[in-house]
Formats: structure tokens, sequence, C-alpha cells
């Protein structure tokens, strides 16, 4: 297993290598032409396409990024790290509150047939629905670019964590709560003690499926609000102009993404049990 290990490693870091060294390659300008016109010559030369910068050029961009992100020099010059911090704190907000919604009408779905019956139709309705589309309406009625970016994040984490709560709760094996009913459990002690625990890795999957789709969907949001936020900053550095801040901020969502994936993975692994 190590072994393997060590050999994917060394597979993937040689990926990253020839990736890097083609996107090199592809990005160097042309070489100058040496007949140039007089128009050529007063704009300053022959090549002014612009062009997608080379990974040093990116590279070293995020070394200055990273050597002090935290920087605040205005409105529309803040570092990387408050950028994302912003993000962040936005998308959690919005999860957590999903979540607080989610995991009881979840449970709620998953032990009574007649609510699965009831609510059905609505959740059918409303989970197709784009987060986005519901920008307008909560700028309108919230009046507020914060709270209607949280309020998003609330809309599209809140589909995943309720059905897979409701799912996981629905297959609970029905030995295990008729085991319960003849210790003569209440309703919600057999919940906290049998079913919670039972459907924990299938609602945990939701978590982490909401997760995903709230950080993807935060970037866009920032987009259409502004302000601050990583999905701003992306939106601000490309009409600069800057490709190699636009490219950089890119890297940075997926590092995020990734390490909030993994915190929701390793939680899963946690409540992951055997038969």
């Amino acid at each position: 297993m190590a072994s393997l290990n060590v050999r994917a490693a060394l597979l993937s870091v040689s990926f990253l290598i020839l990736a890097l060294g083609l996107w090199e390659m592809a990005t160097q300008p042309p070489e100058a032409q040496t007949g140039m016109t007089e128009y050529e010559m007063l704009m300053g030369g022959a090549d002014q396409e612009s062009r997608v910068p080379p990974p040093s050029a990116v590279i070293k961009l995020a070394w200055a990024e990273l050597s002090n992100p935290f920087y605040d020099a205005g409105a529309n010059d803040k570092g990387i790290g408050i950028q994302l911090a912003y993000s962040v704190y936005r998308v959690l907000t919005g999860y957590l509150a999903a979540m607080a919604i989610a995991l009881p009408i979840g449970f709620l779905i998953g032990m009574s047939p007649l609510m699965y019956k009831a609510l059905n139709p609505y959740i059918q309705v409303l989970r197709p629905i784009s987060p986005l589309a519901w920008m307008p309406l909560a700028l309108f009625i919230i009046q507020d670019s914060d709270a209607s970016a949280i309020f998003v994040i609330f809309i599209c984490s809140i589909w995943p964590m309720l059905l897979n709560t409701a799912f996981g709760v629905a297959n609970v094996r029905q030995d295990w709560v008729n085991v319960a009913r003849t210790h003569e459990l209440s309703p919600i002690k057999t919940a906290l003690t049998v079913i919670l625990p039972a459907a924990a890795p299938t609602i945990l999957t939701g978590m982490r499926i909401s997760i995903g789709i709230a950080w993807l969907v935060i970037v866009a949001a920032e987009m259409l609000v502004g302000g601050t936020g990583i999905g701003y900053y992306v939106w601000n550095e490309w009409n600069n102009l800057d490709l190699a801040s636009v490219i950089f901020s890119i890297l940075m969502i997926g590092v995020v993404g990734m390490l909030l994936d993994l915190a929701l993975g390793k939680a899963q692994k946690l409540v992951e049990y055997k038969e």
C-alpha cells in the first residue's frame, strides 16, 4: 500500500511538471521582428497581443500574495487571505443555517411516510431552481448584498442535506427500530440513539455534497453582488486585465474547496460503521 502511494505521488508530480513545462513553452511571446513599421515603433513593438501568463509569472505573483495575505489597502485592494475569509464566512453561515433546517425536516420526512408524500412535491419543484435565480429576489427583499449571498448559499445547501437525511433515516433497518420499541424508548430517544447513528454516514454524505455546492455558488454570487470575497476578487482582477491574478485566485478557490471537502470527508469516516 505504501509503495502504491509513493508511485502515485511520483506520477502525480511528473504530470504536474509536464503540464507546467508545456504551459510555459506555449505562453512564451514570439521573437521580436527586426523590420518594424514606424507605427509599430511608436506603439512600443510589434507584439501587442494579450496572452495567458506563463506559470512562472503566476508563481511569482502567488509568492508575493501569500507573503502578505491579510493586507488591507482600501476597498478594492485587499489581500487574498481577507477575500477568502469573507467567502468562507458566507459559506459557513449559509451552510450552518441550512443544516439547522434540513436535518430536522429530513428526519421528519424519513420517519413519516405521510410527511414525505405531503412535502415531496414542494421539494421537487424548488430543488432544481438554480441558486443564482434567487439572487434578484433576495436583493430586493433583504436589501443587503452580504445577507443575500448568504441566503443563496442557504438555498443551495439545504437540498442535498435534506434529501440524504430523509433517505438515510427511511432506510434504517427496521429490526433496530423494533428493538428500540421493545425497550419502550420514546420517539425522540429512538431517533437520537438508534436512527441517528445508523443514518449518520448517509447524512454526512449529503453534508459533504452541500459544502461543495456552496463553495461553487459563492464565487458566482460574489461576482454579482461585488464588494468583497474571492468571487469579487476574480472579477475585479479580470476587469484590471490581470490574468496572472485571475489564475492565482482560481487555484486558491480549488485549494480551499479541497480543504472543505477533506474536512467533511474526515468527519464522514468518523461515523462509518461495519455491520
